[in-house]
């Protein structure tokens, strides 16, 4: 059952905000603690942020040409003379246990800039010396709050000030492909949410190298999107073209299927034709107009506008001009600059030219800027929650069974320019931020509050998983554990699919409070019991935070625990509820660990029984071992590398989970090896010993009545296809590809399953019928043991089913149903704040300047020398 608490209390709009991203719904006190944290950390980080940004404020404009910082790519690296190169030095990096065992300086951060961006440019030193005052900040609050992650400042001119300082490492091309500003949390930061069309011109004109760096240009603005966001591509010559003709007319959502979708179809462009602006401009903003209307901007990507399209802008953009114009000018030639300019100065958006793949991603991001402009002038200061996202170590230090639980959220906001001179441009400095690991948020719901089979979990604005349970965001590729490509982007209705109405993730979304009932399918056993010597009981969950003061790290749970109680460590946090049910189990239990050691010492222990052992809800576990680790059969379990069948901060033991949906009274029995055939005196018959989920083949025939479908929306299949190498892999970073070949793919890739599962009629004592397997015919019987789970099975062994039943896959949907289903807008709910407009803002300030005074200086030194020349000969 999941409630939502009824609350008289008003609370502040942006608090508000805040708690819409992280709903909690499974009870009163859980809502309050989870609103308890959220307004906690609106008051520490704000504070912080505002500080942060008077920090970067005071620390003046100085332009500077040299300057020395601690370089993340180059610390620590010396030349073939053993000398520290430039940018490098001597930076000491310790592994340290809160940021998962990583070698890191908490003493200092450093700098991370990557390839694409000159590193001694003075712009980049000038902005990197005004940030230096941060480093004390950054140190203080982790002082101040040791529980604190990662801190970090990601600057509008691309560089990147993390804390504590670490070693980058280059991805496997030798290069830093990370750009800060092109991360969510930087992005939703700087810019509200908006709707994008993009346009590219696909003429004649636009082959060879034009049509690649203009495909780049695509997937780069495509990357800057993200689920707040709507967008479409339309290609144009001298007629319109949807690259997805099912989006006609309409914008999608910018999530990462989507992305990837137009980005497939945008390679498969081919130029032909003559372009026609008019048509595709017309029909761009007749879609906008039936936008959001917050942030609205058209993407023009060509090589050169001939035509007369000012009558376009005369009709549907002037004089508000609530749709921003950008153009990206392709190639080398400078013949159609000024009309390509003119677009995007009259339309209060930007120009910029880009002649070569390595223009793109610089080029592009200046859009941003121009879209917070409203922001900053407004000196609104909005504080954003990302969606979920996985830390770079964490897919090696894969521990918990709740794979939710490895995600963080990041919360950040904007920093930007007061100076008054400056004020209607809008001058965007960058976004501070920091990151929250889940694992903190989730702790505040304790699964011993919530019972065996309770779970909380938490959703964004848009429907999507930041902490669920079945949420699995790992799969495996042969040895190696990976993310799945789409792993922040799924749905609540994709785990909870029972919920066909979709009322539980509506009322969700809208942030409605109120209870509300809900009938669930799911398979408690989710594997096999695989299997120290305790003399004391057990402590595995968290009763104390020992993280908090690291006077307190060197405290196991059970110390800490201890200390506390006997009044040694006061300060402690430890949960005094939790504490208080455990102690009263350990009395309560006691007398049990003296009736064990009687039973051992009279020798009244039955044969093959190898331990007995006791668990509470509050966690607490009593265990006596009657046979040796040496002739016990099952060696692993309750040791701690089995960690299904002990206490952990995520989830109840797999036996208690098991045990608690037992019939009282009856014994619940889980062999080690239930699927092997018993030592049998006759070939022709096989015995089994079976639980509560039959063996496939019997099932389908005695409880058909009883067969449920049960669906993984988060599986990976194996899709072998063809692609170009320049439109990226689903699973690759944001690395330019310059290879064009086509070379073939065979990896796994997210896929929808179905499976069938069947629910155990215990009405039925025993049963016994033939099954037809191609041309023999299987004799069975099946006969419940009494008091018990275990069902016993005997069949023919010389008829082989085993081939007849094989995985069930979901059929391939047709292209209309395909379509209806990409198009299909689920209930969400935009973001608050929203800031498209602001009378002072100076839209002059268009790009392209430095360009074509480059080209003007050119050609006038051009006729200069022409001149001198005709006068010497």
């Amino acid at each position: 059952k999941l409630r939502w608490p009824q609350s008289s209390q008003k609370t502040n709009a942006d608090y508000h905000h805040l708690l819409a991203w992280t709903s909690v719904l499974n009870g009163e006190m859980f809502n309050y603690q989870l609103s308890g944290m959220l307004m906690q950390l609106y008051v520490i980080y704000l504070p912080k942020f505002l500080f942060w940004r008077d920090t970067m404020l005071s620390s003046g404009c100085l332009r500077l040409l040299m300057f020395d910082y601690y370089n993340s790519m180059l610390i620590n690296t010396v030349d073939e003379d053993g000398n520290n190169v430039e940018l490098g030095g001597e930076f000491a990096l310790e592994e340290n246990e809160h940021f998962n065992n990583m070698p890191v300086n908490t003493l200092q951060s450093d700098i991370q800039i990557p390839t694409n961006v000159y590193n001694k440019d003075p712009n980049i030193l000038n902005a990197i010396y005004n940030s230096e005052a941060l480093n004390d900040v950054f140190i203080l609050n982790f002082q101040k709050d040791p529980t604190l992650t990662w801190q970090y400042f990601g600057s509008s001119t691309g560089f990147f000030r993390i804390y504590p300082g670490i070693k980058w490492t280059p991805d496997s091309n030798g290069v830093a492909a990370f750009d800060c500003r092109n991360r969510n949390w930087y992005i939703q930061a700087a810019t509200s949410p908006k709707d994008i069309i993009i346009m590219v011109d696909i003429s004649g004109s636009m082959k060879g190298l034009k049509m690649t760096i203009a495909k780049h240009t695509i997937n780069t603005i495509l990357d800057t999107l993200g689920e707040n966001d709507f967008v479409n591509v339309i290609a144009y010559t001298d007629y319109v073209r949807y690259v997805e003709p099912c989006f006609k007319g309409t914008l999608v959502q910018a999530d990462l299927d989507n992305r990837e979708h137009f980005k497939m179809l945008v390679e498969e462009l081919h130029v032909k034709g003559e372009a026609k602006i008019k048509n595709a401009m017309k029909e761009s903003f007749k879609i906008l107009n039936e936008g959001s209307m917050c942030n609205q901007a058209i993407m023009l990507i060509t090589d050169g506008a001939m035509e007369d399209f000012e009558s376009v802008f005369e009709e549907f953009n002037w004089p508000d001009r609530r749709v921003r114009v950008f153009t990206y000018l392709i190639g080398r030639e400078m013949t159609f600059a000024q009309n390509t300019k003119w677009i995007a100065c009259n339309n209060k958006g930007y120009y910029t030219h880009i002649s070569t793949l390595a223009d793109v991603q610089e080029n592009v991001m200046e859009y941003l800027h121009v879209l917070s402009r409203p922001m900053v002038i407004n000196h609104d200061h909005d504080i954003i929650w990302t969606e979920a996202y996985m830390d770079t170590v964490v897919s090696r230090l894969f521990t918990t069974k709740a794979q939710s639980l490895l995600l963080m959220t990041s919360v950040a906001m904007p920093v930007f320019s007061k100076k008054k001179e400056t004020l209607s441009h809008g001058i965007l400095l960058g976004v501070v931020g920091s990151d929250v690991p889940l694992l903190e948020v989730m702790k505040l719901a304790p699964r011993y509050m919530l019972g065996a089979h309770g779970y909380a979990f938490l959703i964004t604005n848009n429907g999507y998983i930041l902490a669920h349970p079945d949420l699995r965001p790992l799969y495996k590729d042969g040895k190696k554990l990976k993310p799945k490509p789409n792993y922040n982007s799924v749905d609540l209705s994709e785990v909870e699919w029972e919920d066909t109405e979709e009322k539980l993730r509506t009322a969700m979304v809208r942030g409605e409070t109120g209870s509300s009932s809900l009938n669930i399918r799911a398979s408690v056993d989710k594997g096999q019991v695989s299997v120290l010597d305790f003399n004391k009981p057990l402590f595995l969950r968290t009763y104390c935070e020992t993280d908090i003061d690291p006077g307190h790290r060197k405290y196991s749970q059970l110390q800490a625990a201890i200390r506390y109680l006997l009044g040694k460590e006061p300060d402690l946090e430890c949960d005094e509820v939790l504490l208080q049910q455990t102690l009263f189990d350990a009395v309560v239990t006691a007398p049990l660990e003296a009736y064990w050691n009687a039973l051992m010492l009279n020798d009244r222990v039955e044969p093959g029984l190898e331990t007995a052992f006791l668990g509470t809800r509050a966690g607490l576990m009593r265990i006596v071992r009657y046979a040796g680790v040496e002739t016990r059969v099952a060696k692993r379990f309750l040791t701690p590398v089995d960690k299904d069948n002990l206490y952990t901060i995520d989830h109840f033991p797999l036996w208690y989970r098991l045990a608690v949906e037992n019939t009282p009274g009856s014994f619940y029995y889980y062999p080690v090896n239930d699927k092997g055939p018993c030592r049998q005196p006759s070939t022709s018959l096989s015995f089994y010993l079976m639980r509560h989920v039959p063996d496939q083949l019997i099932p389908r025939f005695i409880f058909s009545p009883q067969e449920v479908s049960l669906f993984d929306y988060q599986a990976m299949c194996k899709n072998s296809h063809h692609h170009a190498s320049s439109a990226r892999p689903l699973l690759s970073v944001s690395v330019i590809s310059y290879s064009h070949k086509q070379k073939k793919v065979d990896a796994l890739q997210p896929c929808d399953t179905a499976y069938p599962g069947f629910m155990y009629d215990s009405s039925v004592r025993e049963a016994n019928s033939l099954i037809k397997c191609g041309r023999c015919q299987k004799m069975f019987v099946v006969q419940q043991i009494p008091d018990s789970n275990l069902v016993l099975v005997v069949t023919q062994a010389d008829c082989d089913c085993s081939r007849q039943y094989g995985p069930i896959l979901l059929d391939e949907h047709n292209a209309t149903v395909k379509c209806n289903r990409m198009k299909s807008q689920k209930v969400r709910r935009r973001p608050e704040s929203c800031h498209a407009y602001h009378p002072k803002e100076n839209a002059k300030e268009c790009g392209g300047a430095s360009a074509i005074s480059l080209s003007l200086s050119l050609f006038s030194a051009a006729l200069l020398v022409s001149s001198l020349l005709h006068r010497w000969t």
